[in-house]
């Protein structure tokens, strides 16, 4: 296969992130894989990555979650599959803080604060800056430390923070972050849509 599709993996999947996801992906002239939403993630990698490559045109973003499970839930076993198949290139991953306890997080390139400013280090569910050590926690997460991403960009909780990113206002942090990911990947602004 010539071209390998690019994809956007995002660590969040119910029904606000959904509404949130489909208009960021839109504002950026991606396509967003609306059938990977759930909460946990009800598509295998398997199946999600056929509806990647379905996909008309890329960037392909699609939604992975856990909803909490402990261990390597649905969503990050549909998120290694996609990451590992052979006709996929994954450009990077938004992670989306959540207030899930005893997993150890993940340290994110940089994360977009809930009023739009990018910062290095982590935020929390609400989107803002977090203190401590440098690691960022969410359900769906953990497996991002054991494979190879170019970017992790780091996020609170999509469509939501405390309404900041509202779809009413066009999902405007979760538009930041995958504008940021097609920034720092290199995926140039004139293939998008093509």
């Amino acid at each position: 296969m010539a071209d390998k599709k690019r994809v956007i993996l995002i660590t969040d999947g119910d029904r606000i992130a959904k509404e949130a996801v489909e208009t960021a992906a839109k504002n950026i002239g991606a396509r967003c894989i609306s059938c990977s939403w759930g909460n946990p993630t009800r598509l295998t990698g398997e199946q999600l990555s056929k509806e990647i490559m379905r996909a008309p045109h890329d960037p392909v973003v699609v939604m992975l979650d856990d909803r909490g499970f402990h261990g390597e839930g649905p969503g990050e076993s549909a998120l290694r599959y996609i990451a590992e198949h052979p006709d996929i290139e994954v450009l990077g991953v938004v992670a989306v803080a959540s207030n899930t306890e005893g997993v150890e997080g993940v340290v994110v390139d940089q994360s977009i604060t809930n009023d739009g400013e990018i910062i290095e280090g982590p935020v929390d569910k609400d989107g803002f800056r977090c203190p401590g050590n440098g690691t960022m926690h969410g359900d769906t997460i953990e497996i991002l430390k054991e494979l190879d991403f170019p970017v992790v960009i780091g996020i609170g909780d999509i469509g939501k923070m405390c309404g900041y990113d509202d779809v009413c206002y066009g999902a405007p942090v979760t538009t930041k972050a995958l504008q940021e990911v097609l920034n720092r990947s290199g995926y140039g602004g004139d293939r998008i849509g093509k």
